[in-house]
């Protein structure tokens, strides 16, 4: 079994950590572990021992810690949108659907140029574009989300008027059937 060996590009695999807007920061920081004790204790052995190699334990650690951060404040960042389209004005909720949509164009755009770049500049800059683009859909879904969801809330209770009008309708031919009974009983 051959062994391997985790250098710091390892820690480039899967998406980049996400990139938090500066209006919800605290928010979404707050009780979050960053992972920074770990961190410096890589750095220090990095320093240390000036190469990777004897550095695994470190380098897993911190790997570990920011997959697990990393995934709490994209869940704590669609959150935030989910309650922003539920609680704010629905003019601002839509005029932040069309400012993170835009967002969204420009990183793609951005993108698009990246993919000119060669080699390892080239790379890390597609990988991190591609992490923000991702990042920044799923905002905007659970931001439109929350506004599809507050919409139809809405219009049922528009709906529950005539319901109510309904069961009243229904109640007076019951009882209009009831009041008809004696009459046609004293008929006969």
């Amino acid at each position: 079994m051959e062994e391997t060996i985790l250098v710091g590009d390892d820690l480039m695999r899967g998406v980049p950590s996400p990139v938090i807007p500066k209006e919800i920061a605290s928010h979404v920081l707050e009780g979050v572990e960053v992972c920074d004790d770990i961190l410096k204790n890589l750095f220090l052995c990095l320093q240390i021992n000036d190469i990777e190699p004897f550095c695994q334990d470190e380098i897993v650690l911190y790997r570990q810690c920011a997959e697990k951060r990393d995934k709490e404040i994209r869940e704590r960042l669609q959150d935030s949108e989910y309650k922003l389209g539920f609680s704010m004005p629905l003019e601002d909720a839509k005029e932040r659907a069309n400012q993170l949509q835009s967002e969204v164009t420009l990183l793609e755009r951005r993108m698009i140029l990246a993919s000119g770049l060669e080699g390892m500049e080239g790379f890390r800059q597609r990988w991190s574009l591609h992490g923000q683009i991702e990042d920044t859909r799923k905002r905007l879904e659970a931001l439109n989300h929350a506004m599809e969801k507050r919409e139809s809330q809405s219009s049922p209770a528009k709906g529950t008027t005539p319901a109510v009008k309904k069961r009243w309708f229904f109640c007076c031919n019951d009882l209009l059937a009831f009041l008809e009974q004696p009459l046609k009983q004293d008929s006969n």
